[in-house]
């Protein structure tokens, strides 16, 4: 990349709004819709078993398609890719909100979901092309970036319950048309472009088995809940997803051009920070779900005040991500400040599983989701920073694929995993209140416990950078010419 396809210095914060913006979308678009769901149900016909793909066929496109999103994002140019992805999830918004029946439906927010994972890992690459060469301006910039995604979860759930109850359900989907237009105009002006770093075919056969694999095992673990975890048709999804990604490794380290070089694992702590964004994800989801569930359901709010009750748990985790973060990282370092946040998170969850049946928000919501907030917002920001900085520049589009694709999979994998918990203690009697508040207790309990592995495997796997020696003073005689 030249100078001049970098933007000014005063362009780069704004080139990173635009960039933390996308984030926002992304993540938003996984929970505006849980709101409407009930009207889209009556509108279009869905049956109680099937109207979850509403939002499962999102997260199976997006959490999917993320690395080959990577991969096209250092072969084709990240800026290029991003515009794309930002084309792409326009057109799915719009089939979304005009559908008529199920299968158009499904197929918008596929598209939405194939559109996120081309946004996604391009919008970190350029993050780390505007950022990566001035390390205390990378940490701001991430911690940015970092408080976007749980602003874009929380503001779905408000919103949703705005725009469904003022307007109408197809408007979570429109909402993204003229954001998406904006994001389109500013793009060329504001992100540094350029042809792609790396050199290349794309590896269709890999992108494809990848894809499928993910798919699959996503598919199983968002499914079995529904038809049961000892079904044959879970195993034999799982296992067909398994045998997937065990090709996919082996067409990898086969092919001249792979679609994710196995060697980029060799980059110490890529794989350590990766593991702790998969559980980070497969933690926090599940407690924001949950979370949500009980407002509603047991202590009766409405969809409107139970998006304004996460709001302080929001702010906290932005504060925390940009001003409390940096500073923590700057002082104990990234792995001591990961293992902490996630053994706060893990903190936050247990006190979260003494919730009552006859509880109310300030005793038994707001102070424990405050001190998982917190944890949140000390463990993402390194975990990230650590993922990414790992590997080479010229590898920072499939990195960013990676570790979106580890936090996504994760979060989907935690809450399929923590809904079939909550279930077996009673979640799924919706009208028996204690029975409800005994299955999401538990729910936070097994949350707790995957933040706690998280902070083990963490403690155990992630390296501490040497500090660099110093180079022996030489002897006076090898300083002197001529001697």
């Amino acid at each position: 990349m030249s100078a001049r396809s970098v933007p000014p210095a005063t362009r780069r914060w704004w080139a990173l709004a635009l960039i933390a913006t996308a984030q926002f979308m992304v993540i938003m678009d996984t929970s505006i819709i849980g709101v409407a769901l009930p009207r889209i149900q009556d509108d279009l016909g869905f049956s109680q078993e099937d109207l979850s793909w509403v939002f499962n066929a999102y997260v199976v496109a997006f959490g999917g398609l993320l690395l080959l999103g990577g991969r096209l994002s250092d072969l084709l140019g990240a800026r290029r890719l991003f515009s794309a992805g930002w084309v792409v999830l326009l057109a799915g918004s719009a089939v979304a909100g005009a559908a008529g029946t199920v299968p158009v439906e499904l197929t918008g927010r596929a598209l939405q979901g194939v559109g996120a994972a081309l946004i996604a890992p391009a919008a970190l690459t350029l993050l780390m092309m505007l950022f990566g060469s001035e390390p205390r301006e990378l940490t701001k910039a991430l911690s940015l970036y970092g408080a976007a995604a749980p602003a874009g979860g929380t503001a779905g759930v408000f919103l949703g319950g705005v725009i469904t109850e003022y307007a109408a359900w197809p408007w979570v989907f429109y909402i993204n048309i003229p954001i998406a237009v904006l994001a389109l105009a500013a793009a060329p002006a504001l992100m540094p472009g350029g042809a792609g770093s790396a050199r290349g075919s794309v590896d269709v056969v890999g992108a494809l088995t990848v894809t499928a694999g993910l798919g699959a095992l996503v598919f199983a673990v968002v499914r079995a809940p529904e038809v049961g975890w000892d079904a044959a048709p879970t195993w034999a999804v799982l296992a067909g997803g398994l045998v997937l990604l065990g090709a996919f490794l082996a067409l990898q380290a086969s092919r001249r051009t792979p679609l994710m070089p196995l060697s980029i694992f060799r980059a110490p702590n890529l794989g350590a920070a990766n593991i702790a964004q998969l559980l980070l994800g497969g933690a926090w989801i599940p407690m924001w779900f949950f979370l949500n569930l009980y407002l509603q359901r047991v202590l009766g709010y409405s969809a409107f005040p139970s998006g304004a009750a996460l709001v302080p748990m929001t702010a906290l985790i932005m504060l925390g991500m940009i001003v409390l973060a940096p500073r923590v990282l700057g002082r104990i370092g990234p792995k001591a400040a990961i293992v902490t946040g996630l053994l706060v998170l893990a903190a936050g969850m247990g006190w979260l599983a003494l919730i009552r049946p006859d509880g109310n928000y300030w005793v038994d919501v707001l102070p424990a989701s405050l001190v998982a907030a917190l944890g949140m917002s000390l463990a993402f920001i390194p975990s990230l920073g650590t993922a990414l900085s790992a590997a080479r520049p010229e590898e920072g589009g499939l990195a960013s694929g990676i570790v979106n694709t580890s936090y996504q999979v994760g979060s989907a994998l935690g809450l399929a995993a923590m809904t079939a918990i909550a279930a077996s203690f009673g979640a799924d009697r919706l009208g028996d209140v204690r029975a409800l508040t005994d299955g999401f207790s538990a729910a936070f309990a097994g949350a707790a416990l995957v933040a706690l592995a998280g902070a083990a495997l963490a403690a155990a796997t992630l390296r501490t950078p040497r500090p660099e020696r110093a180079p022996a003073p030489q002897a006076e005689h090898e300083k002197a010419p001529g001697h």
